[in-house]
């Protein structure tokens, strides 16, 4: 499929087919994840943004293999550029070398962390021996100096040559990546920077900052969660100081707040093979990447089989991102009470898979309707807070055997963007199953438990909780467009 046959790509409203308009300046705004997906389609982003600029999506999920579009509403999309990688040595060999440097020059905890309990463990040692100049680069000052270098270097090396020619045809006015951390983005955003094309970057999660590989390239502005998130950019990323930062909220939360995903007790239970009548514990999971967190969903689910919380029911929620539907293999014959939802596209690689309305309609009224939610340190957590759902959270690891007990007891209370919400007190910690049982039972029982700080937890992670945040990012692009090349400009003060 050329990239000039375009598809169309359904956003929240309905806007219809964008033409491009040569007076007003052009946007082309980048797509790898089902997470930001969504964002462009449901949170009023794009929607907003075509108002004031030509714009087009490049999408690595908007576009079937047959060229299929996703819904009949309208936005120019087309498929995401043919990418490459980096040689391993000298690119990637040095990449690694910077991040060593910098964790060891900035001393974050989290990233301290992930050295010690999975870096050590699964890198090889010739990678692990890096650690050892990194040290003595850190210590010497040499961070800054030695990431700019890297920087030319990587820039140099051209894993797009799609991207180029397409840049080069349609000249946009700026380039916004969704995906600062992720493969495939930083390689368009390589050749933009390479033909003078300014680029912004949207911090996709609150966690990117802290805990991710570092991003590469300094951009000419960037797009943010909340005044805290700022912060640590203006920490991790000095160049950042120089650029404008908007603060716009979280808009993959906006769906919360819309009205077309809004779905009765009844409905939503019946179409998830539950009855209305009784409550339902939300077990949400994370990545499997990470940890095992199935365990825990089985062991929680055998307690309330065998009756120890009443008369509830279990719906198991797994990421989105790696559903395989392994997890409704293993907690099969538990009984009627136990139902476990398919949230992803199981054999899509990852950048393949997308949620369409019925998908967020799921997701929405899954915490809507819970009675108590349980996790391990996610944003599911933030998802609770704002549908005001009380939250336990496991502060142990469910693994027979615990071994990666350490890891857990560091992201509650090490980790830097986790440590303030696991102890602000409002989610339960649980050190064991059995406490676990005990916190979801009080929450049942009194369900306004925790209320004020689970409001603080929304806040703080959010920046803002008003279903406006896909309007701010439009409202901050198109200023972007305006302003920027105005030395040290205010960027919140057109927000």
């Amino acid at each position: 499929m050329s990239p000039k046959e375009n598809s169309l790509f359904h956003m929240e409203g309905s806007l219809g087919q964008v033409s491009v308009d040569a007076s007003h300046p052009s946007v082309v705004v980048l797509s790898s994840s089902l997470l930001t997906d969504r964002m462009l389609r449901y949170s009023g982003w794009a929607e907003s943004l075509g108002k004031s600029v030509a714009m087009e999506v490049w999408a690595t999920a908007a576009v079937s293999k047959s060229g299929e579009n996703l819904d009949e509403e309208a936005l120019p999309v087309s498929p995401f550029p043919r990418v490459g990688g980096f040689r391993e040595f000298p690119h990637n060999y040095l990449r690694r070398l910077n991040e060593f440097t910098w964790d060891y020059r900035l001393k974050a905890p989290s990233r301290l962390s992930m050295i010690q309990n999975i870096r050590n463990r699964s890198h090889p040692a010739h990678i692990r021996a890096l650690q050892i100049p990194a040290r003595l680069m850190a210590w010497a000052g040499l961070h800054q100096a030695f990431e700019g270098s890297l920087n030319r270097l990587l820039l140099a090396y051209s894993r797009s040559p799609e991207t180029a020619q397409r840049l080069r045809a349609s000249r946009p006015a700026v380039l916004v990546t969704t995906g600062p951390c992720r493969y495939e983005e930083p390689a368009v955003v390589a050749e933009a920077i390479n033909l003078g094309i300014r680029v912004m970057a949207l911090i996709t999660s609150w966690d990117n900052v802290t805990t991710k590989a570092r991003i590469m390239f300094a951009y000419d502005g960037y797009l943010v969660w909340s005044e805290q998130m700022k912060r640590e950019l203006h920490h991790f990323y000095p160049q950042s100081r120089e650029v404008p930062v908007y603060v716009v909220g979280a808009p993959q939360f906006d769906v919360f707040f819309r009205p077309r995903f809004v779905q009765s007790r009844a409905d939503f239970c019946r179409a998830q093979g539950l009855d209305p009548s009784k409550p339902f514990i939300l077990y949400a999971l994370g990545s499997p990447n990470f940890l095992k967190e199935y365990h825990g969903a089985l062991a929680f689910a055998q307690r309330v089989q065998r009756g120890e919380l009443g008369d509830v029911q279990v719906l198991v929620r797994p990421h989105p991102l790696f559903d395989k539907g392994e997890e409704a293999k293993l907690l099969r014959g538990l009984g009627a009470g136990i139902v476990v939802q398919r949230t992803g596209d199981a054999g899509k690689a990852l950048t393949a898979r997308t949620q369409d309305s019925n998908q967020v309609k799921e997701w929405v009224n899954t915490f809507r309707h819970a009675g108590v939610v349980v996790n391990f340190s996610s944003t599911v957590g933030i998802d609770a807070a704002i549908c005001d759902k009380p939250v336990v959270n496991l502060d142990f690891d469910p693994e027979p055997g615990q071994p990666n007990q350490a890891l857990v007891k560091d992201v509650n209370h090490l980790w830097s963007h986790f440590k303030p919400i696991a102890e602000s007190g409002g989610m339960w910690l649980a050190n064991d199953m059995d406490e676990v049982v005990h916190a979801v039972r009080e929450y049942l029982a009194h369900p306004d438990l925790h209320r004020e700080k689970r409001r603080w937890m929304a806040e703080y992670v959010c920046g803002y909780v008003d279903g406006k945040c896909g309007q701010r990012i439009a409202q901050a692009i198109v200023d972007f467009t305006e302003h920027s090349r105005i030395p040290n400009c205010d960027a919140t003060s057109a927000i």
